[in-house]
């Protein structure tokens, strides 16, 4: 299981990760990976996606993925993708780029960026990185590959979003699901009641795990 950070501007440090955790305990072997765009290893390696998400980041974990095969950490017909946040959404580009995964889980992630605009908290990040809309209509479309090319994704996914997510809002997934639900493809959508961007509910946390793993033993058996 490739495990994604969110952020972008985030890391995967040496400590210990619950999440992580959790998933090994249940058999799985689990890669973190600080891709391009990630903190911790300088300004030009974080700004190195500006404008151009889903693209070196979706690289570096392809590469990871073909690597952790190579050296035989990894199956290549047993291999699952999740995260959350800036995770989710990268979910979200890598299975839309490539159809190795058996499974996946997207977290509150999002693929059709213009119906973000205005209902999330990243105006001045948007009209300063992408351009206002209207005045940069393609750029805005192609960061939307995933919604778009929807035809081609092959991997089961399971979408996830809090109601009252006010930082990737549940529409994010609510629109993929649709997408997926529309071309027949294997995906659930759970919306967890009264939460935000981070689960407090410890019978939702538990929920949530439990949910990673049942999915991945559905699809990796």
């Amino acid at each position: 299981v490739l495990f994604i950070h969110g952020g972008p501007v985030a890391q995967d440090e040496f400590g210990f990760d619950l999440y992580r955790q959790i998933l090994a305990a249940s058999g799985y072997a689990v890669a973190a990976v600080n891709y391009r765009g990630s903190s911790g290893r300088g300004a030009a390696y974080t700004r190195s996606i500006y404008a151009d998400w889903g693209n070196k980041e979706v690289k570096d974990i392809l590469a990871i993925a073909a690597s952790l095969c190579k050296s035989g950490i990894a199956d290549s017909n047993r291999m699952a993708i999740a995260g959350w946040s800036y995770g989710g959404i990268l979910t979200n580009y890598t299975i839309a780029s490539d159809n190795r995964f058996k499974a996946a889980v997207s977290g509150a992630g999002s693929s059709l960026t213009l119906s973000f605009y205005g209902s999330d908290q990243y105006i001045t990040q948007y009209e300063t990185e992408l351009g206002k809309p209207w005045e940069n209509q393609q750029k805005w479309l192609n960061l939307s590959y995933p919604f778009f090319k929807v035809k081609q994704i092959k991997t089961p996914t399971l979408f996830m979003a809090s109601e009252d997510d006010f930082n990737v809002p549940v529409v994010g997934a609510e629109q993929m699901y649709q997408a997926f639900k529309s071309e027949g493809i294997p995906t659930q959508l759970i919306i967890y009641p009264n939460q935000h961007h981070g689960l407090s509910v410890p019978s939702y946390i538990i929920h949530r795990f439990n949910a990673h793993i049942n999915w991945f033993n559905k699809y990796m058996p």
